[in-house]
């Protein structure tokens, strides 16, 4: 009997001990997998600012494309560093009064625990997000900005402007709690960033030869073409293939979770409606600026296609793939229309047309979500599945405060810097070009660059 008792005793201890091992295994497993699928999220956004660099560059003068190079290298090496020493805290630290994070300023944990390792792989994932906000604004004031005064914002808005808003949003702030929902930064990342561009340009001022004043007093608007397409092509394409790790992991986690649109579940359907939108702005600016400009335009198309991407951003997990392809369209016009109001109403001078990308269809999407939003079950619903103008009147709050946020410190910003340090080059600088009068150096060496100035 006591030898019976004792095997059953062994047994049971056997079956408890594997039981242990199995559930600590599945656990450690299901945690290396969202390490990993986050990291691999992460350095797809990462490749968006080599996508930014071939777009700005491809729009632009040849005679400023290492100055447009060096920009957006550099942008994402001072930011990484400004967002670990002061940035996540203000956006992930300890909530103060539902504004501003107050604490893991220099941050980062050297024991080896899930809770570091939580830490580790959000932050990594959060800097390119930084990054992705500062370097839209480079775009927008391209061609006669400074490059010392460059590095001074691009710093400010990686540790300021952008992260507080955040923490508004994904940090737990009075947005959050609102229910205000942005899945991965229409208005927290592109609009944040398109609205201090457009402080930006207006500060600094169009480039010469832009608008020039007749005689009769009317003032004709100059285009001041691109030097290549292909580039700009390529940079479009990079963004789009890094805009699958800006949206699909943004679930956070490769796991199945509760179920919900931050479930592991959700991955599939983000990265279609990423694709369909994107698809749809592509098609939609395409034969909208083929029917005003009477022909298929090139630029105006691929900034169709980033369109539809920066108008999903907010609304992919929480939209079947028909609305997405409904919001890239509608963004797909919208940029257009918005290209051409900024330039020929607005005289306001925009390289790139990052403020028609970024900020109008950053707002769109952002008013998508009120709209279309399918999500019972997270409490997300727009009003075409009878959620009333609830969640609408929650996202254009936070469009509203958000954007008064950035564009009122970004507009401190720049007249500080102007004041201070010089925000603009000389007219001379500026016809040589940026290469040359900043740089001593030439992005096509031994090729004769003409200026069209």
């Amino acid at each position: 009997m006591r030898k019976k008792l004792f095997i059953a005793a062994l047994l049971l201890g056997f079956i408890g001990c594997v039981s242990l091992f199995a559930e600590e295994t599945i656990e450690t497993l299901g945690f290396s997998l969202d390490v990993v699928w986050l990291f691999i999220g992460s350095i797809l956004v990462f490749i968006m600012q080599a996508g930014f660099a071939l777009v700005e560059t491809g729009l632009t003068r040849a005679k400023n494309a290492v100055n447009i190079t060096m920009k957006n290298v550099m942008d994402f090496m001072f930011g990484a560093i400004v967002y670990w020493a002061i940035g996540w805290g203000f956006m992930y630290g300890r909530d103060a009064l539902g504004l501003v994070g107050s604490d893991q300023f220099f941050y980062g944990p050297m024991e080896l625990s899930i809770d570091a390792g939580n830490f580790y792989k959000t932050w990594f994932f959060q800097v390119v997000f930084a990054a992705t906000s500062a370097t839209i604004v480079s775009g927008a004031m391209a061609e006669r900005t400074q490059f010392k005064s460059y590095l001074i914002y691009t710093c400010f808005i990686s540790a300021f402007i952008y992260p507080i808003s955040g923490h508004w949003v994904w940090g737990g702030g009075w947005l959050a709690k609102l229910g205000f929902h942005d899945f991965a930064g229409s208005t927290v990342v592109h609009s944040v960033g398109g609205w201090a561009a457009l402080m930006g340009a207006v500060v600094l001022g169009p480039r010469i030869g832009k608008y020039v004043k007749g005689e009769d007093g009317k003032v004709s608007v100059k285009a001041i073409p691109g030097h290549n397409i292909p580039y700009a092509a390529l940079g479009v394409l990079l963004l789009f293939f890094g805009w699958f790790g800006f949206n699909a992991a943004s679930t956070g986690i490769a796991t199945v979770g509760e179920g919900g649109i931050w479930s592991g579940l959700n991955i599939g359907r983000v990265a279609v409606t990423t694709c369909l939108a994107a698809s749809a702005g592509g098609v939609s600016s395409l034969i909208f600026s083929w029917i005003w400009f009477k022909k298929p335009d090139a630029s105006m198309t691929l900034n169709g296609i980033l369109a539809g991407l920066v108008a999903v951003t907010a609304p992919c997990a929480v939209v079947s793939p028909g609305a997405s392809i409904g919001i890239g369209a509608i963004g797909g016009v919208l940029v257009v229309l918005a290209v051409e109001f900024v330039d020929k109403i607005l005289k306001v001078d925009d390289p790139v047309g990052a403020v028609s990308v970024h900020c109008v269809c950053g707002i769109f999407g952002t008013i998508a979500v009120g709209i279309w939003a399918n999500a019972p079950g997270d409490g997300v619903v727009g009003l075409l599945h009878g959620g009333g103008l609830t969640q609408l009147g929650i996202q254009l709050t936070g469009i509203l405060a958000v954007g008064a946020w950035s564009a009122a410190v970004s507009l401190i910003l720049f007249l500080v810097i102007k004041a201070v340090f010089g925000l603009r080059i000389t007219p001379k600088e500026e016809a040589i070009g940026l290469d040359l009068s900043e740089h001593k150096a030439e992005a096509y060496s031994g090729f004769q660059i003409f200026s069209n100035m």
